[in-house]
């Protein structure tokens, strides 16, 4: 049985991405994640990263090693990685969310942060859980995509 883990991390872009090359990066993280067994979600705003991988243990942690030396991200910061009984986003190999700095600021215990023009980069443990449970629990999953069409890896039993 596999050690399935989640491993949050945010970082901040070193060239803002232009939705091409945010679109190009998207690309490469759903193959390689197909090909890994990794799912999860991206989030990108305003110059900064929000990303959650969930799969093996040895998996997940070699993919962030590799993601922590792209020259694409400076100030990468592990907010959370502790095992999981299930997948949160099994469906997408990685799935993109296209939300906006007034949206994020309507969840409860991040309207502050958000307004006070804080950057993904820039969040703490407690923000990041409240931030993943909006998501994993319904709110805007219906804008999250993963155009792929590998779809994700599948639900793990926990």
């Amino acid at each position: 049985m596999e050690s399935l883990i989640h491993l949050i991390y945010a970082s901040a872009a070193t060239s803002p991405f232009d939705r091409a090359g945010l679109d190009r990066l998207l690309a490469t993280a759903r193959r390689v994640n197909s090909e890994l067994g990794v799912t999860g979600m991206l989030l990108y705003l305003d110059g900064s990263f929000f990303q959650v991988l969930e799969g093996d243990e040895t998996t997940v942690e070699q993919l962030y090693k590799h993601i922590a030396k792209d020259r694409r991200h400076a100030r990468i910061t592990k907010i959370i990685n502790e095992p999981i009984a299930e997948r949160a986003f099994a469906e997408w190999t990685m799935g993109y969310g296209d939300v906006s700095v007034g949206e994020l600021s309507s969840i409860d215990g991040l309207n502050d942060f958000f307004r006070g023009g804080s950057c993904l980069h820039e969040l703490d443990n407690g923000r990041t859980r409240k931030l993943l449970n909006a998501f994993a629990k319904g709110r805007w999953r219906v804008r999250l995509s993963d155009s792929s069409g590998q779809g994700g890896a599948g639900k793990a039993a926990g």
